[in-house]
């Protein structure tokens, strides 16, 4: 009896130890493809809260997230554009600097709470420019707080309700969810199942 419990506490151990190592692992997108475009708006002063947040521009996601993002740029090459990245992977560190300059929960997760997203390695901020490089209209700017970035509203031009279509329609396709306030916000539907990380970002 004492050897069949000793043998459950140590496989319950591995198993806990294994599980706790799934959940903080985190890949980089650009060990994966070289197909995106970056931006990373955090790892220079152009965003915001007008500081560099990040001390490099790196991409990082749960392993599953980075697959169907892979799937859903491949999705958008196939229409002749292609994935510009703006944010990926925020340290939990990072998510109370911008809680502590703009505490507005419709635009900042309150990293006291629930968070962001993003402190899980599960959400995208992104838009799409085409296969050439150029500009893909949105209707706003990543990171402008305001109606203009808010997916409900339709008072933009045929062409901008059509960008945002292609965008919004094809990476649901794939996994993601959207929020009401951001066009550029892109949550994976299985979010809830992975822990709040403060991993440093990798940056040499």
């Amino acid at each position: 009896m004492k050897f069949l419990s000793l043998a459950l506490i140590t496989f319950l151990f591995f198993s806990f130890s294994s599980e706790e190592k799934f959940q903080e692992s985190l890949v980089n997108l650009k060990d994966l493809s070289t197909e995106f475009v970056y931006e990373i708006r955090y790892a220079t002063p152009n965003n915001f809260i007008g500081e560099t947040l990040y001390d490099c521009a790196e991409c990082l996601l749960r392993p599953e997230v980075a697959e169907a993002l892979l799937q859903a740029n491949q999705y958008f090459c196939e229409k002749g554009f292609r994935i510009k990245i703006y944010d990926c992977y925020r340290p939990l560190d990072v998510q109370k600097k911008m809680w502590a300059k703009v505490p507005r929960p419709t635009y900042v997760g309150n990293p006291y709470g629930n968070g962001s997203i993003h402190n899980k390695g599960a959400a995208v901020d992104i838009t799409l420019e085409t296969l050439e490089g150029c500009y893909v209209e949105m209707g706003s700017d990543y990171d402008y707080f305001g109606r203009e970035a808010h997916i409900d509203n339709y008072n933009f031009s045929k062409e901008i309700l059509a960008n945002r279509k292609l965008l919004i329609d094809g990476m649901r396709m794939f996994g993601f969810n959207t929020i009401r306030t951001e066009w550029w916000h892109f949550s994976y539907k299985r979010n809830w199942s992975y822990k709040t990380l403060n991993v440093p970002l990798p940056c040499d």
